[in-house]
């Protein structure tokens, strides 16, 4: 791939970007295409459902969800590379119809009318893209990432930890993400359960040690899920509420 220039909007330094590529499940490599142009903004405040971007495979058409590109300048500032979620349209081809909608019957004023058919079922999602866990931030951000990529909208971190211990909060969860080395035990799934009941939201426990056998126990009698992570970054569902969680979504 061709480096993108960046320049950051504070500082003024100017930066070569290579926009990753990801491989389409078809097998073909899909890369992001920056707008050429356009200036990188800068990340003051990160809300995790922004951090996806939808680009569709110009081999076999599929639309997935990749991360967003981001770059860090020397001065501090995440940048984020604004990019195209389009393909280039080849020559001599015409974009796909709509699965959505059928030609219908040919009238006398115009080409033939289309009609709307229902869709049967919902498009699942894209597999989760996961990112190695290097430190208890890392533990954090992946959290807020597969929560965006459960159905959770406005995913963020607040500015501080609070008291309650609460890493993370969306519409209709709150989430806590336990980065020691020792087993979650009883006491930190019933205070999240109680925050969570307090604002009328779901609990949701994400841990790298793993639960102990009382702990998750207690959060199958408050349908809480608890979902295990370790240094690949891909979360995995302990409890039957996590289960019901991950096949339904948000």
């Amino acid at each position: 791939m061709e480096p993108v220039h960046v320049r950051c909007p504070l500082c003024l330094r100017d930066h070569a970007f290579v926009i990753p590529v990801y491989s389409c499940p078809c097998g073909a490599p899909t890369a992001l295409r920056a707008v050429r142009g356009a200036p990188a903004t800068t990340v003051t405040q990160r809300v995790w459902a922004d951090f996806w971007v939808t680009a569709r495979c110009d081999v076999c058409g599929r639309e997935d969800q990749w991360p967003q590109p981001e770059l860090g300048c020397p001065c501090g500032t995440v940048l984020r590379v604004p990019v195209r979620t389009e393909p280039p349209a080849r020559p001599g081809t015409e974009p796909e119809p709509d699965p959505g909608t059928a030609p219908g019957p040919a009238t006398a004023d115009g080409p033939p009318a289309h009609i709307p058919l229902p869709r049967t079922a919902p498009r699942p999602r894209p597999p989760f893209q996961p990112l190695p866990i290097r430190t208890a931030r890392d533990a954090v951000t992946v959290a807020g990432l597969y929560l965006g990529w459960l159905g959770f909208h406005g995913v963020a971190q607040p500015i501080e930890r609070p008291v309650s211990r609460i890493d993370l909060r969306a519409e209709g969860a709150l989430a806590q993400v336990e980065t020691s080395t020792c087993p979650t035990g009883v006491r930190d799934i019933e205070c999240l359960w109680l925050n969570a009941l307090s604002e009328s939201v779901s609990g949701i426990f994400f841990s790298l040690a793993g639960y102990e056998d009382a702990a998750t126990r207690r959060a199958d009698l408050v349908s809480m899920p608890l979902f295990a992570m370790d240094l690949t970054g891909t979360p995995q569902p302990v409890n039957a509420a996590a289960e019901k969680l991950l096949s339904a979504g948000a």
